[in-house]
């Protein structure tokens, strides 16, 4: 957790949660299954976890910690990813799954240089590491730490993603994730692509004997999302990735096709946005 006692603030124009938040919480979440974070979801956490108890009262309470969360993924679905890392970050275990959501996005959209980009990464893997060690049960926490894993590995070599471990660490947190909400469409499609992404770069026979990779169980968990989340822009679009990368020949109409849905979608946030212009420049 953070090492500072002092309080943590939400912008002092805000009272309370930020404006209709929680009436868009279900439809922004439905693919990710996060609790609405509010003061009872703290106490319930801090009563499991008495160091997170204390970290709570000695800034400034359940409440206060709640309005700077639900700050933090307002600013997230406003498309503020750098300003949900800091507040996110500034929560620590509690606020690892909005900060490691939002630097995994900001790795795909930002400007800064490519070494900028894997120190931010190198930021949230610490802080996903720290987190799923005081909030082990938090499937999100799991998640956003493999989805951060898994956006640092495609910055790097895949010599030196093998050398580090981190196919199997990724595997891991997913896996955690699913066994702790089995209906999360996001883990689902993460580890999807977990398993087309190891076929492409190490073929069907070292990928299968090293990690278990395999088509068929890329193309389960690519539907299970599917049927989890079929309105979803970015289930549409990762799943016509990973069905690219197992193979383009035999895929490629049905990847096109759900293009053409994520295309058609309507945004709920700034990062469904971006998903839904991704789309739009990948139809033909």
């Amino acid at each position: 957790m953070s090492r500072t006692n002092a309080p943590v603030r939400a912008s002092t124009a805000r009272r309370g949660p930020p404006p209709r938040l929680h009436e868009r919480w279900a439809r922004l979440h439905r693919t990710d299954r996060e609790p609405w974070p509010e003061e009872r979801l703290l106490g319930r956490l801090g009563a499991g976890h008495p160091h997170l108890a204390s970290w709570i009262d000695a800034h400034g309470g359940a409440a206060a910690v709640a309005r700077v969360l639900q700050e933090a993924w307002q600013e997230f679905h406003a498309g503020d990813f750098v300003r949900a890392v800091r507040l996110g970050g500034a929560l620590g275990a509690l606020g690892a799954a909005v900060a490691n959501k939002a630097a995994a996005v900001d790795s795909l959209y930002s400007r800064r240089s490519a070494a900028a980009t894997l120190s931010a990464l190198e930021s949230a893997i610490e802080r996903g590491e720290r987190a799923v060690g005081e909030l082990p049960e938090h499937a999100n926490t799991h998640y956003t730490l493999a989805l951060v894993l898994g956006r640092y590995s495609q910055r790097i070599s895949i010599a030196a993603a093998l050398a580090k471990g981190l196919a199997g660490r990724v595997r891991t947190h997913l896996e955690r994730a699913l066994a702790l909400e089995p209906r999360h469409a996001e883990a689902h499609l993460a580890f999807g692509l977990f398993h087309a992404e190891i076929l492409a770069k190490l073929g069907a026979l070292t990928a299968g004997l090293a990690y278990g990779a395999s088509q068929r169980e890329a193309l389960e968990h690519f539907r299970r999302a599917n049927a989890l989340a079929p309105d979803s822009p970015i289930v549409h679009m990762e799943f016509a990735h990973g069905l690219m990368l197992l193979d383009a020949a035999r895929y490629r109409a049905q990847a096109q096709a759900l293009y053409r849905d994520a295309a058609a979608c309507k945004p709920a946030d700034e990062m469904e946005r971006l998903d839904i212009e991704r789309a739009k420049a990948g139809l033909p």
